[in-house]
């Protein structure tokens, strides 16, 4: 909400809409060691249907009943359509470039974000998300990171132990030192 014009609230709106997953869409390092952006914005009809919905949507607001104008009180009220796309260094919630999968040669992190190349490498932020559904990723990434980290443990065989009311690891065949 933004505070207009006599102290009244205003509401903001704000919509979003996303590209789809595209192999051709990536960050790259070159030969240089200097990073290399390819990125074509795609999935464009369904946001232009998205921007002429709230577009309709705004002109069917009635003038206020009360004060017989559009004012506070009105559905949009000062409404204002500015359409404009938030420029590539804008964005935010970036996820993807990092392809995951059952296939080494088709993806670099397997269905547990382990690297295939690579024992000991995990990946646990969004890299591997194909999408956010344009929304903040937070609780999915962290979510994910506790899946990783039960797999994890299965892996290297800890337990854990609620001794004393704490967590206290244990790892199959050592003893822990209390």
């Amino acid at each position: 909400m933004d505070s207009g014009s006599h102290g009244q609230a205003h509401p903001q709106l704000l919509d979003h809409s996303e590209d789809l997953p595209d192999p051709n869409n990536r960050v790259a390092v070159d030969r240089d060691g200097k990073i290399v952006l390819q990125y074509a914005p795609n999935n464009e009809e369904p946001h232009r249907r998205l921007l002429a919905k709230l577009k309709e949507l705004m002109q069917q607001q009635t003038k206020c009943g009360i004060h017989g104008h559009e004012c506070h009180e009105g559905l949009f009220a000062r409404n204002l359509f500015v359409g404009d796309r938030i420029p590539l260094a804008g964005v935010a919630h970036q996820n993807g470039t990092i392809r995951f999968g059952t296939d080494p040669k088709a993806s670099a992190l397997d269905t547990n974000c382990k690297a295939h190349e690579i024992d000991n490498l995990y990946v646990v932020d969004s890299s591997f998300f194909p999408s956010s559904a344009a929304v903040n990723p937070a609780l999915t990434i962290m979510a994910n990171a506790l899946r990783v980290g039960d797999h994890l443990k299965q892996r290297l065989g800890v337990t854990t132990s609620l001794a004393d009311n704490s967590r206290v690891p244990s790892f199959a065949g050592v003893q822990n030192a209390v």
